[in-house]
């Protein structure tokens, strides 16, 4: 379950990552626009420690574009090249964002997911000191069916990330994701068994389509 506050963000999560997303080699959309925040989605951290989230976006008329990401009170020390940014929360303070694919926090998420057939986090929020279940504005699912996943989280130093035009991959010496950057307009070339794969669909259309698939 994700606790969500009732916070002020400054920059706001699409603001900041707005120059970073236009200098991937898989950006489409317009470049003058500014991104807009289309459904979101997150992991549980089972230490409680990191944020995981994942953003689906858009800039102007473009496609929707996947974006996943983490948010960690102190550096990950290690992924110096997998931050984006800070961003200030007026609840929990300074939040250091990291591109989701290179923090190991939440590749141990995605995998175990996908592996144990598991979905999206419940998100709630307080509202006079009573949580609140939110309703989901995109859903996914893993296909695999393990009792129980068992993945060594990898060290920072170990994750390498590659972009293609449509996807980027993280790779360890032991696990290999690839997510798909376009996942509506632009699938993945080399689809993987269902077990090995991540499908979700968001709002306003919920067309199932492939995230991400996993190979350990």
């Amino acid at each position: 379950m994700a606790l969500i506050h009732r916070a002020e963000l400054v920059p706001s999560k699409t603001e900041l990552v707005d120059a970073w997303v236009k200098s991937r080699p898989w950006f489409r959309g317009e470049a003058g626009a500014p991104l807009d925040k289309v459904a979101a989605f997150r992991f549980d951290d089972p230490e409680g420690l990191v944020g995981i989230e994942t953003l689906f976006v858009r800039a102007g008329d473009g496609p929707v574009l996947q974006v996943p990401l983490t948010y960690r009170d102190t550096p990950l020390v290690g992924a110096e090249g997998h931050l984006i940014g800070t961003l200030s929360h007026s609840v929990l303070g300074t939040r250091y964002v990291y591109d989701g694919l290179g923090d190991p926090a939440s590749l141990v998420a995605l995998v175990t997911a996908v592996l144990t057939g598991a979905t999206q986090a419940e998100e709630h929020y307080e509202i006079d000191g009573v949580e609140v279940a939110r309703e989901p504005n995109a859903v996914v699912r893993g296909g695999g069916s393990e009792a129980a996943a068992r993945i060594s989280v990898p060290e920072p130093e170990a994750v390498t990330v590659s972009d293609t035009a449509s996807s980027s991959t993280a790779t360890t010496p032991t696990l290999r994701v690839t997510v798909s950057r376009l996942p509506a307009s632009e699938p993945l070339v080399r689809p993987a068994p269902p077990e090995a794969t991540l499908v979700g669909s968001w709002e306003p259309e919920w067309a199932e389509v492939t995230l991400a698939t996993v190979a350990v």
